[in-house]
């Protein structure tokens, strides 16, 4: 039996999560439920992290009904690597800063998805691609040889692309204000005011990497000189007069130039 590809949507956390996955002799049938059925950990997650839901244990902890000792395990987990996350970003991304009480959603959705994606490879993927609302994590590719391609958005002109970024058993994550407008908050819990149109970092995890990429919106310059000194993940920079910088091996194929320089 050949290798069969299968593609799902999933509305969840108030998003979707289109997954994309290539199972070796199986047919399509059973290829979708593998789908679905790892798409249910989404759930599970919104179950337990949503800020809107005013019966998850992290509404509560918000509200002080709970202590984070109190906490299921996966949110002890999930607060010990946005501890971790708060670490390599000089402080940038910082959960606990946020208006009302800790909110980890800067670093679950990506988190999420990089879940779904582990299972897939677990159930027998020999390819996979979940895309977390424009947070992506992938491992193969969509034929043998060649990795996954994604487009980056131009946050000037969202209508073309800046160039494509190669995702093979790594992830690449993006925030910005040029959708949601200022959303993201600094160090102290004060609005990002750091001149940050769009940031995107790619490495190993899509949940440190979408951590990541809401510090640099948050802290700018300061925070990639943070980011540069980790060697397991790359980014990008582009601020809102224009100015693009990065790491020295965040690898975009650009076109045209752009007005660019490597962060040391």
């Amino acid at each position: 039996m050949a290798s069969v590809r299968c593609q799902h949507v999933e509305g969840v956390m108030g998003t979707a999560f289109t997954v994309d996955a290539i199972f070796p002799d199986r047919s399509e049938e059973d290829g979708l439920r593998v789908v679905v059925s790892a798409c249910r950990i989404l759930h599970e997650v919104d179950r337990v992290f949503s800020t809107w839901r005013s019966d998850s244990p992290v509404s509560r902890l918000r509200r002080g009904e709970l202590r984070e000792a109190d906490m299921p395990a996966n949110v002890v987990h999930v607060l010990e690597s946005c501890a971790l996350a708060r670490d390599r970003s000089g402080g940038w991304f910082d959960p606990w800063a946020a208006p009302g009480g800790v909110d980890p959603t800067g670093y679950v959705k990506g988190w999420a998805g990089q879940l779904v994606l582990d299972d897939l490879r677990a159930s027998g993927a020999e390819a996979g691609l979940v895309n977390a609302a424009g947070d992506v994590a992938g491992f193969g590719g969509p034929e043998p040889g060649r990795p996954w391609l994604l487009g980056l958005t131009d946050p000037f002109d969202t209508t073309r692309l800046l160039g494509t970024v190669a995702v093979e058993n790594c992830s690449l994550a993006v925030s910005g204000t040029y959708e949601r407008g200022e959303h993201v908050y600094g160090i102290g819990g004060e609005r990002a005011v750091a001149g940050v149109v769009s940031a995107a970092v790619l490495g190993p995890d899509l949940g440190v990497a979408d951590a990541l990429a809401t510090a640099l919106v948050a802290g700018g310059q300061d925070a990639l000189g943070h980011v540069a000194d980790d060697l397991e993940y790359q980014a990008l920079v582009i601020f809102k007069d224009g100015r693009w910088v990065s790491t020295d091996a965040f690898p975009l194929r650009a076109t045209p130039a752009p007005r660019h320089a490597a962060a040391s």
